[in-house]
């Protein structure tokens, strides 16, 4: 049997069943990984690219997970050439304060709006400006229910504005598995489809693993995930990076999620707990971390699936 060449789209080489790839070891902190910026509260917790030169990403918005009035929801950060990137804290201009923002996505089409969502399902539609991401709607996922030990840290809208389709998930817990949700959106309303499921666990990391901490899904429907190990605020951390299945949209029940029988594996850092991640053109990966104590940090890279 002929294998792939390595060149060979990450895409076509999935479809053939052929592709394999040996799991990446990271390069240390200090190459590759950027810090953002120090101590609990500066952990980035998902991520959307909103700024682009060709295939370098210029600007990046991402969400912090924090719970206490004050302390900071949503930073833009800019690389700076040879230098430590630039990290502005936005002003959320809503009329209550969001409690622990997990996701982060780009709305398809629709330059400088953002959806961004909570560990409890709470969305919101947001506008960004020079100094502030302005709420212009809230929603909740369906599903969500009281008591359901549920905790959504993962949000992606991909297609058009005139068909959306809407991804999320509950993280998992080690012999919990995560569980990844698609569902038709309707974007003026901001109505959900009939939501449909997957269960999704990855053997990387192996202890106090989180199957799914962040997700992005490529134009052609390949669903890439981030996984991590968090033992506590101190660590020691370890993530990966895995493509899980994928997104089919043109059946007549709506989209839904199809899985890989296993998820395959694209690289694998240790000493961080990855928990964003997403996809520019040219197969560009941005990820960001929430070390906890350690605080949080960026890095881009090419892991994405076309």
């Amino acid at each position: 049997m002929n294998r792939p060449r390595a060149r060979r789209p990450l895409a076509a080489a999935l479809l053939s069943g052929l592709f394999v790839v040996t799991p990446a070891t990271a390069a240390p902190a200090e190459d590759g990984w950027a810090q953002t910026g120090t101590g609990i509260t500066a952990g980035i917790s998902g991520i959307a690219v909103t700024g682009q030169d060709g295939a370098v990403i210029t600007e990046t918005v991402v969400v912090h997970d924090n719970k206490r009035t004050g302390q900071p929801r949503v930073s833009r950060i800019r690389p700076t050439p040879g230098g430590a990137p630039q990290v502005d804290v936005l002003r959320w201009d809503g009329e209550r304060e969001p409690v622990d923002l997990e996701a982060l996505s780009a709305v398809p089409g629709v330059p400088g709006e953002l959806v961004a969502l909570e560990s409890s399902g709470r969305g919101y539609h947001l506008r960004l400006a020079d100094d502030a991401v302005r709420v212009l709607r809230e929603f909740t996922v369906p599903g969500v229910e009281a008591g359901s030990g549920h905790n959504h840290e993962a949000f992606h809208l991909t297609g058009t504005p005139g068909r959306l389709t809407a991804v999320w998930a509950h993280r998992g817990q080690d012999d919990d598995p995560a569980l990844l949700y698609t569902a038709a959106l309707d974007w003026r309303t901001l109505t959900f489809g009939t939501r449909r499921s997957a269960e999704i666990r990855v053997s990387f990391p192996t202890t106090h693993v989180r199957h799914i901490s962040d997700l992005a899904v490529s134009p052609s429907g390949w669903v890439t995930v981030t996984s991590a190990s968090d033992p506590g605020d101190d660590g020691p951390f370890d993530s990966a990076v895995h493509v899980v299945g994928r997104v089919l949209t043109g059946g007549p029940d709506g989209p839904r999620p199809v899985p890989r029988a296993r998820p395959l594996r694209l690289a694998v850092f240790p000493g961080h707990k990855i928990e964003a991640l997403a996809c520019a053109s040219a197969a560009r990966a941005v990820l960001g971390t929430d070390d906890e104590n350690a605080g949080g940090s960026w890095r881009v890279t090419s892991l994405c699936p076309r």
